[in-house]
């Protein structure tokens, strides 16, 4: 058994500072451990899907990032790690529990992962060891991490066993002042077949912002057509990983607090990972702008409907903690929205109504992804040679 202050203290020396993720029994010494350390950074994810992209945002930066999980969360983390960390290369180190271990007289629902979670990891194209369960083998093991991820540049595995870690308490009182729950503004004036067109909403947002802006958008056409617009060193096409978009602009304005993101949502994405929303509001991030772009279908699958007729987008942000909700289905309002929420504190949330349809010759990015990453990264550094 160590203690957290052992494998915390020689992570953070190897310059591991951002941590996130979804509890587990087993995980507790270390994620109380790092909630009340602090040189580091923790964000509690409401899904493990959703802390890799907020992991994958933090790495954009230039911060090693950590994710930790039980082994049952793989489940909600294969899409991201085979469809963003794998095609842009980008390396995590995960820290998984192993529930289900068979001599263990564990909850039956961990029975089947408990057999398959290295073999799982593997068939993902990721190298594991076991977690350290003495100190000696503390820097072995994060140094061995260190090189495979230096050779792949994808993530690698810490499988955890149970009473690995001594116990810490969580000391600390948590206490969040409330905020006013913001008020929707604007109301959508058109009919459906009226609308303007994704594309013409896209340009709007390209024009209105900055080129200081990060902008990042969400697989599929919105990102292409972003791309058809104009390829640009501070646009991110999420080409993979649908619903991971506004966790990793999250995770970008979480360490660049200064820096405005923007993020570009469809509906089907968003209502995938829906937890995201609330995890945003309750962090605060003052200079993140997501923009919903609902056409109300899966254009890019063919067009089937989507169930955002039915969903208020802005009440529910505003009901997480979101401080800026509008609506905008003109170019005028879309306009007025991007001024109103540029003029205020966020997080903020602009919901626009768009026609459905793009060009049949619509075009796709022809860097590759982590060609797109490595220029993206360079842009959020200040390198002006990008």
């Amino acid at each position: 058994m160590i203690q957290s202050q052992d494998f915390i203290s020689a992570c953070t020396s190897r310059d591991y500072t951002f941590y996130t993720g979804v509890p587990c029994s087993f995980l507790k010494p270390l994620i109380n451990y790092v909630i009340q350390n602090p040189d580091v950074d923790y964000v509690t994810s409401t899904s493990e899907g959703e802390a890799v992209g907020i992991a994958a945002g933090a790495y954009l930066t230039g911060r090693k990032a950590v994710v930790m999980c039980q082994n049952s969360g793989l489940g909600n983390m294969v899409n991201p790690l085979t469809s963003l960390n794998f095609p842009f290369r980008i390396p995590l180190l995960l820290i998984v529990t192993l529930r289900g271990e068979p001599q263990l007289n564990d909850e039956p629902q961990h029975e089947l992962m408990g057999q398959i979670t290295g073999n799982l990891l593997e068939t993902l194209h990721i190298q594991w060891d076991f977690f350290p369960d003495v100190p000696e083998k503390v820097g072995t093991v994060l140094d061995r991490a260190e090189k495979e991820m230096a050779k792949t540049d994808l993530p690698f595995a810490l499988i955890m066993k149970k009473g690995s870690v001594g116990k810490t308490d969580l000391l600390y009182d948590y206490t969040r002042s409330s905020q006013p729950r913001a008020t929707p503004e604007g109301k959508f004036r058109s009919k459906p077949e009226n609308r303007m067109s994704r594309i013409e909403s896209i340009k709007i947002i390209r024009e209105t912002f900055c080129d200081d802006d990060a902008i990042i958008a969400t697989t599929g056409k919105i990102g292409r057509e972003l791309f058809t617009l104009g390829d640009t060193k501070n646009q991110l096409y999420v080409v993979g990983s649908m619903g991971c978009a506004a966790g990793i602009g999250f995770g970008i304005q979480r360490i660049k607090p200064n820096q405005r993101v923007i993020v570009l949502d469809g509906d089907g994405a968003i209502l995938m990972k829906m937890g995201i929303l609330a995890t945003i509001g309750s962090n605060e991030p003052e200079r993140f702008i997501h923009i919903i772009l609902d056409n109300e279908a899966y254009e890019s699958t063919g067009g089937q409907r989507s169930v955002s007729p039915t969903v208020d987008f802005c009440h529910i942000a505003a009901a997480c903690g979101y401080r800026q909700c509008c609506r905008a289905d003109t170019h005028h309002d879309l306009i007025h929205a991007i001024h109103t929420v540029t003029e205020n504190s966020g997080p903020s949330l602009i919901h626009v109504k768009v026609s459905s349809g793009s060009d049949s010759n619509l075009g796709r990015p022809t860097l590759k992804p982590f060609q797109v990453k490595e220029r993206f990264m360079k842009f959020l550094a200040g390198d002006n040679n990008v």
